[in-house]
């Protein structure tokens, strides 16, 4: 059998890195302050002048990054006030909420699912930077090529069933069929009355704002070329429709003029998200 490759998956650095551009090269206040995913991939010095850091290029997809965090976590805070004491993070990455929001995450059990050498890599990194792995941080590795079961996972890490929680999954569904995105819907529709579920989506290429439909043809193109290719992509009705049909009570769409409105309205540099590109849908359990 191979050694399993402990490494950082290479979109999860890129998000890293551009969640601290935009500390940098946006103008005060940030939508989100995270430069601890930049200190756990501790870069070269060189690492700003990367191409896909080009500050004007990714100006867009920066914010809508930022704008997709800020939201989700602000979701996870609120429902957290009203007792939901789990949050689930599927395809976490280098999310650092645990890291960045210790007066919050010591009171929640954060499950961060991702593959096995991401989890390997931050694992090591998280203890060599001196955050360490509090009892209430569980990062729970799935292979998912290997057909591994996540809910199995989940549950054998200490998750509760019978209790609520918050599933977030932000720039996963592209890489998914649409049949797999259903399969999980229903997965997450049956979890525990009160539960919450956060989903980032593409919408389809050709009804994408013209100034960043370049830059994701550009990021499929890249993605097919690895191997993993962008499999799906949703209009908003499609996506709620399908929502309730998997037995969600709710479910609303977070357009990008949402996010806009809520985290970028009066801002010096002019910094907002596309209003039509990538998208949220937010679901409630029965």
């Amino acid at each position: 059998m191979p050694e399993q490759t402990t490494e950082p998956d290479n979109t999860a650095v890129r998000v890293a890195l551009w969640r601290a551009l935009h500390l940098v090269a946006d103008a005060p206040p940030p939508v989100l302050a995270d430069d601890i995913g930049l200190k756990l991939v501790a870069p070269d010095a060189s690492w700003r002048q990367r191409p896909d850091m080009d500050p004007g290029f990714t100006r867009l997809f920066r914010a809508s990054i930022v704008a997709r965090a800020r939201f989700i976590e602000d979701l996870a805070i609120h429902q957290a006030g009203k007792g939901v004491g789990q949050y689930v993070i599927l395809g976490a990455g280098l999310d650092t909420f645990a890291q960045r929001r210790p007066e919050i995450a010591s009171g929640l059990h954060i499950f961060e699912i991702d593959q096995p050498g991401t989890q390997a890599w931050k694992r090591q990194r998280l203890v060599e930077c001196g955050y360490g792995i509090p009892d209430t941080l569980h990062l729970v590795p799935v292979d998912f090529e290997a057909g591994d079961d996540w809910q199995q996972r989940l549950a054998a890490n200490g998750f509760d069933v019978n209790r609520p929680a918050v599933v977030a999954s932000t720039g996963v569904s592209m890489y998914l069929t649409k049949e797999a995105v259903t399969a999980t819907l229903r997965q997450i529709a049956a979890l525990a009355p009160g539960s919450t579920f956060a989903m980032t989506f593409l919408l389809p290429l050709d009804m994408m704002d013209d100034d960043v439909r370049p830059g994701f043809e550009i990021a499929a193109k890249g993605a097919r070329a690895a191997g993993t290719p962008f499999l799906s992509f949703f209009m908003p009705d499609e996506l709620l429709a399908l929502a309730h049909q998997a037995g969600f009570k709710e479910a609303q769409h977070i357009s990008g003029t949402t996010l806009t409105e809520r985290y970028f309205a009066g801002r010096s540099d002019g910094l907002r998200p596309p209003h039509h590109a990538e998208d949220l849908l937010v679901a409630t359990t029965r």
